[in-house]
């Protein structure tokens, strides 16, 4: 989550992972959202009971009509362009931004709850992007009854996206070494980290100071009140638990029933968090190698998940010393090495796929670990990248104040980032250097959020999560005023319609009836 290298929390390594999110319920909301605006009309009143002028200066956004058409790569699907104020507090015709919106609507029209907005994470992962999954991949029960929706946040995908580094460029970062061994190695990654950050100054200078969450969530509410509903309903999973929990400190009267699958803790540091990242990584790739040695070809051995460890120490650092052929102009170094494998870890049904991969790293042909590293990073068969990290550094630099000082910090803590994690620690800790060079403040700090006053909120975790550890789930459930904690005993980053059918059956249940299960559940 808080650098464009390792540490993202999102569901968009869905191309190679097939389906990576969730989410699931607690509490008693008996709210009945209000039906939608029909295609192409105006929606949203103001807040209720409030005079017709309470937006202010921000009416005219609110008063917008969406103009639906059906989307021409999407089939089923309608799209619209959504104006919002690049700066809330000085809004202006002048610099407004569009938002690329997205929804499927309603099979059961007769009996349609609202809208469902979902997110997958990232930050900067396209939501239309997994809105082609949700609408049709998740339980027929909630896509017949609510329109699907998305919204690409700002600055992401088709929303005016962030853009750093050419693809050539972006290839070098990638590669770069993040287990620096000398002085001359730290200097390299310095100079990487400065020149991704400059990159983004030099081309979206505009965007930068306002991509931060809170911007997102109050471009949440516009398009809530544009497509009628009095309330929100929301399916985050990753990141998007922090942009929906944002959302429900902002506008706690018009939260509804919101899911927060594999959790984001808001009270913690840009280091804690990346060190809890370590030790999910670590967790994961625990359960991965338990599972591994269990078969007779498992490519880091047979006899226990310790030596398993240490055969993948060894792998990794050959490459550090001597990156390995791909049967391409490009070779892996240990860095898209150690991407392959934790991209392999947010998903469990990769392990078969990562298992390939190092069997052919034995035998001196790092393609498929390559392929899961550029998949990670969202690199195409053509070379060219999307805009996933850079929106990620843009998002997590100006939501939180940088993680690390500089390189001596770096180093000092190599020590509690290894305890953590032995295998992926000192890449993971030194990965956290990116923000220390941005040009923009950060905007946003580390608090506790508590939306007094909303609905119910069902906050999912998982208990082997890799990327969101199972404690964040918990921490945000006790943080929120009215947060429901549903617990998921698997594997896998996120949980909600990926194959539980005891965590589906809860989320559904609160999503149309608006009563999540009993706090502390687990499935």
């Amino acid at each position: 989550m808080h650098t464009p290298r390792l540490l993202r929390t999102s569901g968009t390594v869905l191309a190679v992972a097939g389906l990576m999110l969730s989410a699931c319920t607690t509490g008693g909301s008996t709210h009945s959202a209000a039906a939608s605006s029909p295609a192409g009309s105006l929606g949203g009143p103001p807040p209720s009971g409030a005079p017709a002028d309470s937006y202010g200066n921000l009416r005219s956004y609110y008063e917008q009509r969406l103009s639906w058409r059906e989307c021409k790569d999407m089939p089923g699907m309608q799209c619209a362009t959504m104006r919002v104020p690049l700066d809330y507090a000085h809004p202006s015709a002048a610099t407004d931004l569009k938002l690329a919106v997205t929804r499927k609507r309603a099979e059961d029209g007769g009996k349609r709850l609202g809208t469902l907005l979902v997110n997958p994470g990232g930050p900067g992962g396209s939501a239309i992007d997994y809105l082609q999954y949700a609408a049709f991949g998740y339980p027929t029960a909630v896509t017949s009854r609510y329109d699907m929706a998305a919204i690409d946040p700002r600055g992401v995908a088709r929303s005016e996206p962030v853009e750093c580094l050419s693809d050539s460029q972006m290839d070098a970062f990638a590669a770069t070494d993040v287990t620096p061994d000398d002085g001359a190695e730290v200097n390299a990654l310095v100079a990487a980290d400065k020149k991704f950050a400059d990159g983004c100054e030099q081309r979206s200078a505009k965007l930068l100071k306002h991509v931060s969450t809170v911007e997102s969530a109050r471009d949440m509410d516009v398009f809530r009140a544009l497509v009628g509903d009095r309330k929100l309903n929301y399916v985050g999973k990753s990141y998007g638990t922090f942009l929906g929990a944002t959302y429900a400190e902002l506008f706690p009267d018009k939260s509804g029933r919101l899911v927060l699958d594999g959790a984001v803790d808001p009270s913690i540091s840009a280091l804690d968090a990346s060190r809890g990242q370590a030790s999910g990584f670590e967790t994961a790739f625990n359960a991965f190698a338990a599972d591994c040695i269990t078969h007779r070809d498992c490519p880091l051995g047979t006899k226990s998940t310790a030596d398993a460890g240490h055969r993948l120490d060894a792998l990794l650092k050959q490459l550090d010393g001597k990156p390995m052929n791909t049967g391409s102009s490009r070779k892996l170094t240990e860095a898209l090495g150690t991407t392959g494998v934790i991209a392999a870890m947010y998903d469990e049904s990769m392990w078969p796929t990562l298992s390939t991969a190092l069997t052919k790293a034995n035998k001196g042909d790092g393609s498929g670990l390559l392929t899961l590293s550029d998949t990670y990073y969202e690199r195409n068969d053509r070379g060219h990248y999307d805009n996933l990290m850079f929106a990620n550094a843009a998002v997590n630099c100006l939501d939180l104040p940088p993680a690390l000082s500089g390189p001596q910090a770096a180093e000092q803590s190599v020590a509690a980032f290894t305890a953590e994690s032995p295998h992926f620690g000192k890449n993971l800790a030194w990965s956290s250097l990116i923000c220390t060079y941005w040009t923009v403040p950060p905007s946003g700090k580390p608090h506790r959020i508590e939306a007094t006053g909303a609905d119910p909120i069902l906050v999912v975790g998982t208990i082997r999560d890799p990327a969101t550890p199972y404690a964040w789930a918990k921490s945000l459930a006790g943080q929120l005023d009215s947060g429901v904690l549903l617990t998921y005993d698997g594997d896998g980053h996120t949980a909600y319609a990926r194959g539980s059918n005891c965590i589906d059956s809860a989320v559904n249940r609160y999503l149309l009836e608006g009563t999540p299960p009993a706090d502390g559940k687990t499935c």
